[in-house]
């Protein structure tokens, strides 16, 4: 069996939008792992690599801003890919400005979602690191 494409941490609090994104996105060849809430995720991203996460904006307990913001503090390469409902240009703002990458408005069709995410994924590969410019007076 080959290597999947890439790790992918899927967060949403309904089981019927993960059991989607699963089907979608491991018949691409991702290996996904989910979770229904932020702290979940948030120990998990912690503990293991991931070169995605995809995220709802209504999360119980912390909203998904909210939560993109607490991952930045200690992970600011992993890209981050809204997958919501809230359609909002102030939803969208919020997530960009927490961190993230993505916004997509749910429903979308399942290949902007796919090439969505191959798009980060693979632009965070090619990333340059950040430099240090330090000057001495």
């Amino acid at each position: 069996m080959s290597s999947p494409k890439a790790r992918i941490l899927c967060t949403d609090d309904d089981a019927d939008t993960r059991e989607l994104i699963i089907y979608i996105l491991t018949r691409q060849g991702y290996e996904m792992t989910c979770t229904d809430n932020a702290n979940e995720a948030i120990a998990l991203v912690q503990k293991e690599r991931f070169d995605l996460l995809l995220i709802d904006t209504w999360l119980p307990g912390i909203s998904g801003p909210e939560f993109t913001r607490r991952l930045r503090e200690f992970d600011v390469k992993t890209p981050v890919l809204f997958y919501s409902a809230a359609a909002y240009d102030s939803d969208k703002e919020n997530a960009r400005s927490a961190g993230a990458q993505g916004y997509l408005v749910k429903p979308v069709a399942n290949d902007d979602l796919i090439s969505e995410v191959a798009r980060l994924i693979a632009e965070s590969k090619i990333a340059k690191p950040v430099q240090l410019i330090v000057s001495v007076a």
